[in-house]
């Protein structure tokens, strides 16, 4: 049986934007499942309905199973592992872009942020369900302040950390199709 790797994107995306087209072909020349959900009403991302959605398709987890976020993508991943029960135990996070503290440009992204950046979840429940956590971020990234971020997700995960210089938010507003770094990860 394949391992699996479930690629979730942010908010306002889709499966078949910015690098998840790639990144699904690339995976799965490295025999994998890969898995590039839909999620639900994406331009108003909401933590039940988008955690609901990965548990939906996921199903019952595997311990080879791998989850790639994008944005809000890697809360959601975040939240979903914080669910867990007690047995369930996957391989790796590869978090791209993540945030717990943002950079929000008007009002409607306040609202809609406010639930993802005030609902906690449980760090040290996350760090005992996966193997090895990943962080990518980006030197520029305009949302994602890079110095609290990186600092907050080595702290609350013992994440590994990667910069990637001038990638922006690793969206196609940036020019960004491929993420070759995310590959590496898997080999």
């Amino acid at each position: 049986m394949k391992s699996r790797v479930f690629v979730i994107h942010g908010w306002g995306g889709t499966p078949r934007g910015e690098w998840f087209p790639w990144v699904k072909k690339e995976i799965s020349k490295l025999g994998y499942e890969v898995i590039v959900p839909e999620m639900p009403d994406t331009n108003h991302p909401k933590i039940g309905s988008w955690v609901n959605k990965l548990n939906e398709v996921v199903g019952e987890t595997r311990l080879t199973d791998i989850f790639i976020g994008h944005s809000i993508g890697c809360q959601t991943i975040l939240r979903f592992v914080n669910s867990f029960e007690e047995n369930q135990i996957i391989d790796k996070i590869i978090l791209v872009a993540p945030w717990w503290y943002l950079t929000l440009e008007g009002e409607e992204e306040k609202i809609v942020t406010e639930p993802w950046l005030k609902i906690d979840v449980d760090f040290e429940k996350i760090k005992s369900k996966e193997n090895k956590i990943v962080s990518i971020f980006s030197d520029d990234d305009p949302f994602v302040p890079l110095d609290i971020n990186q600092k907050f997700f080595k702290e609350k995960l013992n994440s590994e950390i990667i910069i990637e210089n001038k990638k922006g938010h690793f969206s196609e507003d940036g020019g960004i199709f491929e993420i070759p770094v995310i590959l590496d990860l898997l080999k």
